[in-house]
């Protein structure tokens, strides 16, 4: 995906958690456990707020955050929707090349708008789930997320990621795509192809995603080879 693939999804996704939100902020959100919904949509609001001012070069970094005062719940939905857009509008009109501190690999503002994509998908699969209207994250942010996390966010995790190293192979069959992963001895890598992989995982991309950051369990979801090793790389994933 491109960074203005990512903004769009970001806009949409946005929305959908306001509309989901509306005359609801008191429900709990069971896939984030002690939050409201509230608490999810401030905590997103946020988190585009923070991305956009250090894409535009106002923050070098978490250091100079300050959190700013969160609005009642009578004003919640209103700043949120209002905030989304600004930073949608903010980061489309940055170079993606731009440089930008980030806590990944790739330290500039296409970094962000994928970061701020995949935060606010995900949060929206919490929130319309806690509604009871809950529905997969769509194909390609779902397929893109997963290639986040296995290639920025794992790699970020290395000096957690001692012991001895499994092989996990993940396959999404609603969008035809594979990635196979080496974890363990301090680092997490990307490799190619199946061979050699103590564990094979099948399911769609959102169902993958889901599972990585901790949303669904693993026991019913097509596991062939070692869940052991499965078990292990998912409890160094965790953080």
């Amino acid at each position: 995906m491109k960074p203005v693939d990512h903004l769009v999804s970001v806009r949409r996704d946005s929305h959908r958690i306001a509309d989901a939100a509306q005359g609801r902020l008191t429900a709990t959100v069971p896939s984030c456990p002690g939050w409201h919904v509230a608490d999810l949509v401030w905590h997103v609001g946020v988190v585009q707020l923070f991305w956009q001012l250090v894409a535009r070069g106002d923050l070098s970094g978490p250091q100079e955050w300050t959190e700013p005062a969160r609005p009642g719940d009578d004003e919640l939905l209103a700043w949120f929707r209002t905030g989304a857009d600004t930073a949608v509008d903010a980061l489309a009109g940055l170079d993606p090349e731009r440089p930008a501190w980030t806590w990944g690999r790739r330290r500039n503002v296409g970094f962000i708008c994928r970061r701020v994509a995949q935060e606010t998908a995900v949060h929206c699969w919490d929130a319309l789930s806690a509604v009871a209207a809950g529905e997969p994250i769509e194909q390609r942010i779902a397929a893109d997320g997963v290639d986040e996390f296995l290639d920025e966010v794992l790699p970020g995790l290395s000096p957690d990621l001692a012991g001895p190293a499994q092989t996990v192979a993940l396959c999404a069959g609603d969008v035809g795509t594979d990635w196979t992963i080496r974890v363990g001895r301090g680092s997490a890598e990307l490799t190619g192809g199946r061979v050699g992989a103590d564990v094979t995982v099948t399911a769609t991309a959102s169902d993958l995603l889901l599972l990585l950051w901790g949303r669904r369990p693993d026991d019913d979801l097509q596991v062939d080879g070692e869940p052991a090793a499965l078990q292990r790389f998912l409890a160094r994933a965790r953080f």
